[in-house]
């Protein structure tokens, strides 16, 4: 079991997310195979929206995912949704409030499991817009030295439902039932998990329910857990991770630089030549 003992273990100083070379990208995916994720900063602030493509590609994930409210290349631009910016301003992550607790994807089929992701900024908010991380392996971790039997109760196929999402048209997305924690092909962990309280189905068990409790507590804002790493993304910095979980606090906007992030979400996980760790 490996894991990041401050922020600092994380971050990778690159010249150019669009061009890396050879000791940046196994440096990158050193990290990401031994604590699932890493943070990057270089000088590059311009809006090209082709930065977490070719960031992806040069470190081996390109299948891209994209979802329905993402741009024709499969590239979310997350900022404030103007009002008539239709559908999008009914979600969260186009809005300047909080965002809970989460993995990405965790609505999605199990063919369709969000594996990695990126997050490119190219400008930040002018207050608040932080983030906290925590590699899922360690939340496991944790949770299994508390009680196995929670593990156990997570990794049911029917721990966790999200229900339907509806539209005018109908069944938009159907109801996505599965576990919280599951196993890859390759032995590598997968978590599907939101922190959210509304359109969300919990099994009405003991054991699931204080499991979920125990993720709530380890998460919470004033939690000591030393897995935990809070950061605000400046421009030019990203996060690269198997899609680990995240939060990100709500902000303010600058009204003549509005906040704005690229965020590219894949089915393929990081690779690494030292081989795969939970």
């Amino acid at each position: 079991m490996n894991f990041a003992m401050n922020l600092d273990d994380l971050i990778v100083d690159i010249s150019d997310p669009r061009a890396l070379n050879s000791v940046e990208i196994t440096h990158i995916q050193t990290l990401c195979s031994l604590t699932n994720m890493a943070i990057y900063r270089s000088p590059v602030t311009e809006e090209d929206k082709s930065i977490p493509r070719l960031l992806g590609q040069q470190l081996g994930i390109v299948q891209l995912d994209a979802n329905w409210l993402a741009d024709e290349d499969g590239i979310s631009q997350i900022a404030v949704a103007a009002p008539s910016a239709g559908e999008k301003i009914a979600y969260i992550p186009y809005t300047n409030r909080p965002l809970q607790w989460h993995t990405d994807g965790y609505y999605h089929p199990e063919e369709r499991r969000i594996q990695s992701m990126i997050l490119h900024c190219v400008r930040p908010a002018a207050t608040g817009g932080d983030n906290a991380v925590m590699d899922h392996a360690m939340a496991y971790q944790a949770m299994l030295d508390a009680n196995p039997a929670w593990i156990k109760a997570l990794m049911q196929p029917d721990a966790m439902t999200i229900p339907a999402r509806l539209d005018e048209h109908g069944i938009a997305r159907p109801a996505q039932t599965g576990p919280v924690f599951s196993f890859n092909a390759d032995g590598s962990l997968h978590m599907r998990y939101t922190a959210r309280t509304r359109s969300i189905e919990w099994k009405n068990d003991p054991d699931t329910r204080a499991a979920v409790a125990f993720l709530e507590t380890l998460l919470a804002r004033d939690s000591v857990s030393p897995h935990l790493f809070r950061f605000t993304l400046q421009a030019g910095m990203g996060i690269v991770c198997n899609n680990v979980l995240h939060d990100r606090s709500g902000f303010v906007d600058c009204p003549n630089a509005p906040r704005l992030l690229y965020r590219a979400r894949f089915l393929d996980r990081i690779p690494s030549s030292i081989g795969n760790e939970i």
